[in-house]
């Protein structure tokens, strides 16, 4: 692990300098929301629009826990993506829909259980990382789409050039355009949160996102910059700043320009507030220390205690490291949802 990466001291103060006191130097959610927004470049991808086109059946099967599709739509115009459609048997459209994000895997195919090159053979998935499945067995139906830079969306390069992390090159391109990719995938969840009410017939009261990790990561700020999100599940993803992206080597997905100086992620968790959040840290996670994840996890709750939903916040221990808790998070989610 790599250590004293960069050093705040040296850095400008933090525009939220009140930390201490468990607030933000902007006078309004809605002031931190707008600024955490352009300082990932979701900006440059608003206002929301609906699908470009109607997304394509590749195939169904039946499941023991219900139905399984696969499916192709539209993030843009000219640039597709796969998702998996997860149906438990006998849900409705008043029931829950959970947008399920895989991190720094080999992709969607994970979130079901399959192996990647033959979608008729089950695999094994270590880390309760079979997303899909597991809403099924709570009651949530589930869009598991593959993420930009994971995957089948990884990047081909010439067999010349070292290929490395997806998210490396396609961070670099989002920078080259004035925004990240955060922000990219950010209006991939969008586009997806859309197609499930327009496409699938949810209820977009009831439309949510999880993930673990990188899956995490984006969650959470699904969380609080995406109206069409109305409740979260991030695993593995949360933190210090500074203890974990300025201590810990990450990819450079998880980076937002200038967010050291704008937030601490207690702050960009609060501002999901009050929508129903479920944060989940392993006790021994490197990546995302848990010290530091406790102190931020307060902060939080505190503002929703302040919004009148403490009951909305939740903030659990895994007993082990970095992955996914399933047995620990989907029973306290579906008690939150409903």
């Amino acid at each position: 692990m790599m250590t004293n990466l960069f050093h705040p001291s040296s850095t400008r103060p933090r525009e939220f300098a009140a930390a201490a006191a468990g607030r933000t130097a902007f006078s309004s959610p809605e002031g931190l929301r707008d600024a955490l927004a352009r300082a990932v470049g979701l900006d440059r991808f608003s206002p929301p629009a609906p699908p470009v086109a109607p997304p394509e059946l590749i195939w169904r099967r039946q499941h023991p826990l219900g139905t399984l599709e696969r499916w192709v739509f539209a993030v843009e115009d000219g640039m597709h993506a796969p998702l998996y459609r997860c149906v438990p048997h006998g849900w409705t459209p008043a029931d829950p829909l959970i947008i399920c994000l895989q991190g720094h895997t080999s992709g969607m195919h994970r979130s079901i259980a399959v192996d990647q090159a033959d979608e008729t053979t089950a695999i094994e998935v270590e880390g309760d990382r079979d997303f899909g499945l597991g809403a099924m067995r709570h009651g949530f139906a589930a869009l598991c789409p593959e993420i930009r830079g994971f995957g089948e969306r990884h990047p081909e390069y010439p067999t010349s050039v070292a290929a490395g992390p997806g998210c490396v090159s396609l961070s670099m391109h989002a920078l080259l355009l004035g925004h990240t990719l955060l922000a990219e995938r950010l209006h991939d969840v969008r586009q997806t949160a859309l197609l499930a009410v327009e496409a699938f017939g949810a209820d977009p009261a009831r439309v949510g996102v999880m993930g673990n990790s990188g899956g995490g990561t984006l969650s959470l700020y699904a969380a609080a910059l995406l109206e069409e999100i109305r409740y979260a599940l991030p695993s593995c993803a949360f933190s210090g700043i500074h203890e974990s992206l300025g201590t810990v080597y990450h990819c450079p997905c998880n980076f937002v320009p200038g967010l050291y100086r704008l937030a601490d992620m207690g702050d960009i968790a609060a501002l999901a507030a009050p929508k129903p959040l479920v944060i989940v840290s392993g006790v021994s996670d490197p990546l995302f220390p848990i010290d530091a994840a406790r102190r931020e996890a307060a902060r939080a709750q505190a503002v929703y205690a302040e919004a009148g939903a403490p009951e909305r916040f939740r903030f659990l221990e895994g007993p082990e490291g970095h992955r996914f808790y399933a047995d620990l998070a989907w029973p306290v989610l579906r008690e939150l949802v409903g």
